[in-house]
């Protein structure tokens, strides 16, 4: 039975059915494949459509061509051909075959006239379904219905073919158990443990691109733990490897991963904080050290915060992305600091040191607290509640977003007779602590303030006669 979703696709004067009829009158056939079918017998929404065709990408052109409102041919190297018909959009691609020779990263294409080869090459049996247009006749060659109502992810041919022909399938493998919640067969588990390896001849883009859709589900502890046990984890972030570690092996602590797959899943599915909760403590291995009362991780968050920096460039994550996950990995123990209260001083600096990351940094505190020790646990979300509360009540009184000196750094320098450099940062360093310290304050206690800072370091005194 095809899903009521996709009934539309072949009503009259439908744009889809419209694009199987001229393919079919010029004696080509047309499949939707992908995640567009599997979503849709998940009854699952799913905005992209791909399709599928025995005609080759210039011979697609001519088809569309009078048509199509719009035609892209960015990957048309590929076989694909995009094409634009009022709010229709879709990527028409020649059955194909990609395959990986040897140690290159890039894949080679070859073509096929065969619909059933084009689906084996798919990664998944789910993702091996086609559709037949107009007439919407499933295609399934490989079992994929089956894996489907299974809730199993299963390659078509044997998982060594298929993560030989793509080394990313083994990464993609984890991803859709964290996006769509099914389980990898032991066979394909099986092959990522003897063949992980081979993760290295694909690029770092293309990896960080799978990593961040699997951060982004509703499994990925599940999915980033597989990453870890099948040994895939290695080749991406290596880091997670090592918080396999028992934190005390006299009192067997929990694991540093099991708490960082914890916080993970306790965190909303946004890409910057998934990532500072997967890199939070990835500095403790290197800070580990055992004392008197116990085990210690002294200046993890300041160590984490390099390493984690150092393992996003790698992954080729833009420098925002970068930045910001650092800083929160830099930041994530800071409330933990403060556990006599929150002075107003004290809470402007936390105000200030998060900047606009401030509601993804209160999140990422919160979900560090995986204690199974309720009265502990009840302790820490009750200071973060003071913390919460604090803000909201300095915020009330005075500019918190947007706190800053009463005078800006041209005044300073007109005032004290300074040219642009080192010193005017320093003096607006001393303004900036003060308004930290003491909240807002006038104009006229900046200029005295000054006025102390010129005297002190031998400067001729601003107020002076001779000024």
């Amino acid at each position: 039975m095809i899903p009521a979703r996709l009934q539309w696709l072949v009503e009259d004067g439908r744009p889809a059915r419209e694009l199987a009829e001229r393919f079919s009158a010029a004696g080509r056939s047309l499949y939707l494949v992908g995640g567009s079918v599997r979503d849709a017998f998940l009854d699952r929404a799913h905005e992209d459509l791909d399709f599928t065709t025995d005609a080759r990408p210039q011979e697609i052109r001519k088809i569309v061509s009078g048509w199509a409102e719009a035609v892209y041919r960015i990957g048309e190297a590929f076989g694909t051909i995009g094409v634009h018909r009022g709010e229709f959009r879709a990527e028409i691609t020649t059955f194909r075959r990609e395959i990986y020779r040897d140690a290159s990263r890039k894949p080679q294409v070859e073509y096929s006239d065969q619909i059933e080869e084009d689906l084996s090459r798919r990664d998944f049996t789910v993702n091996a379904v086609a559709l037949s247009l107009p007439e919407l006749t499933a295609v399934d060659p490989y079992g994929g219905l089956v894996d489907l109502a299974k809730h199993v992810l299963r390659t078509p041919l044997t998982p060594e073919i298929s993560f030989g022909d793509d080394p990313l399938r083994m990464l993609r493998l984890f991803r859709f158990q964290s996006t769509i919640g099914f389980a990898p067969d032991a066979a394909a588990r099986l092959a990522v443990a003897d063949m992980a390896s081979r993760l290295q001849i694909v690029s770092a883009e293309r990896i960080r691109d799978e990593l961040s859709k699997l951060l982004l589900g509703d499994q990925a502890a599940d999915a980033l733990a597989g990453l870890v046990e099948s040994g895939l984890a290695s080749y991406t972030i290596p880091e997670l490897t090592s918080l396999a570690m028992e934190q005390d092996p006299v009192h067997r602590h929990k694991d540093v991963l099991a708490h960082t797959l914890a916080v993970v899943h306790k965190t909303e599915p946004d890409l910057t904080v998934r990532l500072a909760a997967l890199l939070h403590d990835i500095g403790k291995p290197a800070t580990r050290n055992f004392e008197a009362e116990g085990v210690t991780f002294h200046h993890h968050e300041v160590v984490g915060s390099r390493m984690a920096r150092e393992r996003l460039r790698a992954l080729r994550y833009p420098n925002d992305v970068v930045d910001d996950v650092s800083r929160l990995v830099f930041l994530h123990l800071r409330p933990h600091t403060l556990e006599m209260g929150w002075s107003d001083s004290a809470v402007r600096r936390y105000v200030r040191d998060a900047g606009p990351l401030l509601s993804r940094l209160n999140q990422l505190v919160r979900a560090d607290v995986t204690t199974a020790n309720r009265s502990r646990a009840a302790a820490i979300a009750t200071r973060l509640d003071e913390l919460d509360a604090r803000i909201e009540e300095l915020a009330a009184r005075e500019e918190l977003e947007a706190m800053r000196p009463p005078i800006d750094g041209h005044q300073a320098m007109r005032y004290l007779g300074l040219e642009p450099g080192p010193l005017v940062g320093e003096v607006m360093d001393l303004l900036y602590e003060r308004r930290i310290e003491s909240g807002p304050y006038p104009a006229g206690e900046a200029y005295a303030l000054l006025r102390e800072w010129a005297i002190e370091h031998g400067r001729p005194d601003p107020d002076g006669p001779s000024s």
